[in-house]
């Protein structure tokens, strides 16, 4: 598994500098947001169900009992949201009626594909565009190395 360099800036009263130190995440969100996607799809609980089982068989997880796939909301905020807790984090999504757009994210300690998410997404949703973002978590680095606390020094 590789986890990439992540740059840090070291301020002090002479000078500004970016060093780098590696940091061994606690966990991956990835966050997509899906655009236009088909009204049928987004509105068939059948199809976000299976939808759900494909994408945690994909990226190589467990889940951790059945999806809760619920229909609520009302005017521009009515749709469904799905929760699927799984081994390692959960994922969730809101899907809206109004504008056929859909928000998705998976957050998982265990490493797996972005590329492999969209994959399952455009095969069950088909939006016209999705942007997703890749975030690394990590609540604090370790005791050894630097951080947010340190980086302000003499």
């Amino acid at each position: 598994m590789f986890w990439p360099s992540t740059p840090r800036v070291i301020i002090s009263r002479n000078n500004l500098r970016t060093d780098y130190m590696v940091l061994t995440p606690w966990g991956i969100h990835s966050v997509h947001n899906l655009y236009r996607c088909n009204a049928h799809a987004i509105r068939d609980a059948a199809n976000i169900y299976w939808f759900t089982r494909a994408l945690v068989r994909r990226i190589d997880m467990k889940a951790y009992g059945e999806p809760q796939i619920i229909h609520f909301g009302s005017g521009n905020k009515a749709g469904y949201t799905l929760v699927q807790l799984i081994e390692t984090s959960n994922i969730c999504a809101h899907f809206v009626e109004e504008t056929n757009d859909a928000y998705l994210d998976v957050f998982s300690c265990k490493d797996f594909k972005t590329e492999d998410v969209n994959a399952v997404i455009a095969e069950y949703f088909k939006p016209e565009n999705v942007i997703h973002y890749r975030l690394i978590r990590q609540a604090e680095p370790k005791m050894d190395q630097p951080g947010p606390r340190s980086w302000l020094s003499d």
